[in-house]
């Protein structure tokens, strides 16, 4: 059971690297704007009140990364989730890094151009311009990855490592990433990622909503 909701980015990102993997899970929607991430319910099952979280039989699960990890380990998909020793290691690398610096790197920009427009607050200029300086470090080193690579780990197809890495630019234009001097970062991302059915079916749009406009 995957206790999620899929609006948020990790959630989104775990959603999608499920689909990609091959998992097979029940999803039990917990809604994030109503607070029911911090109910006693579901901190028995994640303390850290934050979603998203998995319970597999007696394993309760959480940390985003964490969870593809093990869902790619025991579906047994070394595809999108290598086995060898110099590629596992790179996948833990960006992993990490994922979650240490990109994460805050696009997330501060969603809450500045995204979150607080929604919630009546004001963007507030001086941040932002922080908060770019911040994200230009980070995806000068994605970009550069990306140079001789359509994907980040150099195999022939997507692995969980490229949906980790996704999920926080996942609404790269409302969040206003500035992502113009990074070529190869936006054909990874529009090219690649966006034309995934995994990343499809778990689409996301402005204002947080998952109905398409032309639904």
């Amino acid at each position: 059971k995957l206790y999620a909701d899929p609006i948020t980015i990790n959630c989104r990102k775990v959603l999608a690297g499920l689909d990609l993997i091959g998992a097979e899970f029940e999803t039990v929607h917990v809604d994030f704007f109503k607070g029911e991430h911090k109910t006693e319910a579901f901190t028995n099952i994640n303390p850290n009140a934050c979603l998203p979280a998995l319970v597999d039989d007696d394993l309760m699960l959480w940390e985003s990364n964490a969870i593809l990890a093990y869902a790619a380990e025991k579906i047994g998909n070394e595809a999108v989730y290598p086995t060898a020793p110099k590629q596992r290691a790179d996948a833990l690398r960006w992993l990490l890094w994922e979650s240490s610096t990109w994460f805050p790197a696009c997330y501060d920009l969603m809450v500045e151009h995204c979150v607080k427009p929604l919630l009546g607050d004001e963007t507030d200029a001086a941040a932002v311009e922080a908060y770019n300086e911040r994200f230009h470090q980070a995806a000068k080193i994605l970009d550069d990855r990306l140079t001789c690579a359509d994907w980040v780990l150099g195999t022939p197809g997507p692995t969980i490592v490229d949906i980790a890495l996704a999920a926080p630019m996942h609404l790269h234009a409302w969040q206003r990433l500035p992502l113009d001097p990074y070529a190869n970062l936006q054909r990874w991302m529009l090219e690649g990622i966006e034309k995934l059915p995994a990343w499809d079916r778990t689409w996301v749009g402005e204002g947080f909503t998952t109905t398409r406009p032309d639904a």
